[in-house]
């Protein structure tokens, strides 16, 4: 039986000390697998250049090791902090220009959209998106998995939720969510989501 409409989507939470990233296959309009998760460690180099250099080669790697036909990548939030705000916006826009030299296109979603998307909640915390994911993807747990990793994951599983068009269809999210106004709340409104 042939796979149709079979995507593969690497998902980037850009970051100067820890980058994410996961890459996720989709089948269809409601079946997801996980195919990688990790992080790219940059304490290590000293210089900020050093570090932009690991993350445009690393992501081309990726790039041409799983052939993703899109990019979902995580948003720079305004901080108060412009050098740092700069730092992580170099860091980003290194991670795209590296899946861009591929001719991969990309997806750009606001943090909280996509905790919102993951969860329900735009301001949930980054081990309620790595709880919410565990359920969703239907694995074990992320115990060995950096939250940049599964914010990266997330990133990518939001992308598949927004409906970007793979044979002319839109893709829905899977199931449906009772929203609530705390996270304790949404696990009682939704206890098959959360295990």
């Amino acid at each position: 039986m042939a796979i149709i409409n079979e995507r593969i989507i690497l998902g980037i939470d850009p970051g100067t000390n820890v980058l994410g990233y996961a890459i996720i296959r989709c089948e269809g309009k409601n079946k997801i697998d996980l195919i990688v998760l990790g992080v790219i460690e940059l304490k290590k180099y000293a210089d900020h250049y050093l570090k932009l250099k690991a993350i445009y080669e690393r992501i081309q790697q990726l790039v041409d090791e799983y052939h993703p036909d899109e990019v979902a990548i995580e948003a720079p939030f305004f901080g108060k902090n412009v050098q740092s705000m700069l730092k992580l916006g170099r860091a980003q826009g290194v991670a795209m220009a590296a899946a861009l030299s591929r001719s991969v296109p990309i997806f750009e979603y606001a943090p909280r959209k996509i905790k919102q998307s993951i969860t329900g909640q735009g301001a949930a915390s980054k081990e309620q998106v790595a709880t919410m994911l565990i359920s969703i993807l239907k694995v074990k747990d992320f115990s060995d998995a950096k939250l940049d990793a599964t914010d990266a994951l997330g990133a990518a599983v939001c992308h598949f939720y927004q409906g970007a068009a793979i044979g002319g269809e839109k893709i829905k999210k899977v199931g449906s969510t009772k929203k609530a106004s705390s996270w304790e709340a949404y696990v009682k409104n939704n206890p098959n989501k959360v295990k």
